[in-house]
Formats: structure tokens, sequence, C-alpha cells
């Protein structure tokens, strides 16, 4: 089988025509590999060029009862993108999941937390420690600026336009956006470069990352969710959240205080409106609010 050469090529695709980031590509890849490992553990010596879809099919089942719908769907969606690209490179003339269909996921509404919530979270934090200077920072960032983590641990000096009131982000696709900053994260971006950044022996090829660990190096999105999940155990907070949950608070909490969805989609670097519209999950009371306070007819 010579399933790497073309997953490898296939790699080089992504990154260079598409332009997607390396935690893209390494998903796509991921979904191409298991099935490669049900192939081998299956014994089936076959190609992605000769690969049909009864095959894929059987893979497919395989995986249904490790993971869920969402999961599924990601898995076909990958794999309709890989074959989808062999043809696109004339090296087979169909694809073996045309037909396959995708497990009905509904759209899941994220969690989010409240102002209060996230006060408690980022008050948890020590600031006795260097780190905690930085952690601080960083979670304003994440909820001021509506990051993913990616952007924040990517996030660059060199990228601060603290003059024009701007964070320039380099975000999937490596497609940048301008996000407007507060002055709250702007205090505490310059509390932790100016004292506590300053004085770390800093890696050379991470000179220009803002957000550092204690060695110099440059921080993993591991370590941001390990941050904030000890920060919630802390104070006991009875949710399942991640650096993410900050970035659907910003969206959320803008879209409660009147900002409108194409403002939101900018911000967050949406490519389809439709991905922000998940962001109209509100109560009924804020959507009569909304009724009572703008609809002509309203008295």
């Amino acid at each position: 089988m010579k399933w790497n050469s073309y997953i490898k090529d296939y790699q080089s695709y992504l990154k260079i025509e598409r332009g997607l980031s390396k935690n893209t590509i390494d998903n796509y890849s991921f979904d191409i590999e298991r099935l490669c490992l049900f192939l081998s553990e299956n014994q089936i010596d076959i190609s992605p060029l000769k690969i049909q879809e009864e095959t894929i099919q059987e893979f497919i089942y395989a995986v249904s009862s490790e993971v869920n719908a969402r999961s599924q769907a990601r898995i076909i969606s990958g794999l309709k993108s890989f074959f989808g690209y062999l043809i696109f490179e004339d090296y087979r003339l169909d694809n073996p999941l045309e037909l396959i269909e995708s497990p009905k996921t509904g759209r899941k509404l994220p969690d989010t937390l409240s102002v209060d919530e996230i006060d408690a979270l980022i008050n948890a934090i020590d600031l006795n420690s260097n780190e905690g200077e930085r952690n601080r920072a960083m979670l304003e960032t994440l909820y001021g600026c509506g990051l993913r983590v990616s952007e924040l641990v990517c996030l660059k000096i060199s990228d601060l336009f603290f003059e024009e009131g701007f964070i320039k982000i380099t975000g999937k696709g490596n497609k940048q956006r301008f996000v407007p900053i507060g002055s709250l994260t702007h205090k505490y971006i310059n509390l932790y470069k100016d004292n506590i950044r300053i004085h770390l022996n800093v890696k050379k090829e991470h000179g220009d990352i803002l957000f550092l660990n204690r060695r110099g190096g440059q921080l993993t999105r591991a370590m941001i969710f390990t941050i904030i999940k000890d920060l919630a155990v802390k104070i006991e907070l009875n949710k399942k959240i991640s650096p993410h949950t900050f970035r659907h608070s910003f969206a959320t909490h803008l879209l409660e205080n009147g900002a409108d969805l194409r403002s939101i989609q900018l911000m967050l670097g949406h490519e389809s409106i439709t991905t922000t519209e998940i962001y109209l999950h509100l109560d009924r009371k804020f959507l009569s609010e909304v009724i009572n306070n703008f609809h002509p007819r309203k008295s």
C-alpha cells in the first residue's frame, strides 16, 4: 500500500493550496491514519486508489461503536475531502464516500460563563507567582478578544497595536484579522509583558511570542486547558469548561448587550455568518426585550 505517500501529498496540498493550519491538517490526517490502521488490523491490503465504498462502510461501522455521531460525521467529512483530492489530482475517478451519509448531529449549543463566573475564575489566580500575572493576562485576552486557544498561544508582541486599539490575529487558514482590545486587557498584557516577561530567559525562536512558559518557550494549547481546568476546580465551578468557553462567552455577552451579528462574525473570524448564528441561543426573556425595545409595533 502507498498510503503514506498520498497522505503526505495531501498534507502539502492542504498547507500550500488551501492554507490550512497545522492543527487542522493534523485532524484531517488523523482520520486517514485511522482508516489505515483499520485496514492493517483486518489484513486488508488495498491502496487508496482501489479502495471501494464497501470497505469504507465497514470502517465506519467499526468506529461507530467508539465515537459519537459528531465524530463520525467529522471522520466521513475528512475522508471525503481526501478522496476528493485524489480525484482532483486524477489519481482516481470516483469518491468511495459519495453515497455514505453522515449521521445527523443537530447543532450543539456552546457552553457559556456568566460575567460573575469569569470574574471568579480570574480572581482565583494566584498573583504571587510570575505565572499568575501571565495567566490573568491570558484569560483576560481570551475573554476580552474572543480568541481561539491556538490564536492565543501564537500571539506575538509585534501583533499588538495598542495605540490603534487593536491586536492582529492569525486565525484558521492563516487568515488575518484585527480585533479591538479593551483597556483592561491592554493593561494586564502590559503588566505581564513589562514586569514579568522581560525577566525571562527567552528562547531565540520564541522571541516574538507574547505568552511564554517559565523556561522562555511557547506555551502549548494543553497547558492553557490545564490552567483553566485547575481554576474551575479551585472555585468549585460545576461546569465543564475549556479555553473555547471564554470565546463563546465573549460572543454571547456581546450579543446580549446589543452588538450586531456581523460585527461579532468579524471579531471571531468566522468565514460564514451561519457559524456565528449559533450564538442566537439566548433565553426568551432577552428576545422579548429585543422586541419591546426595537420593534416599531412594540406598543
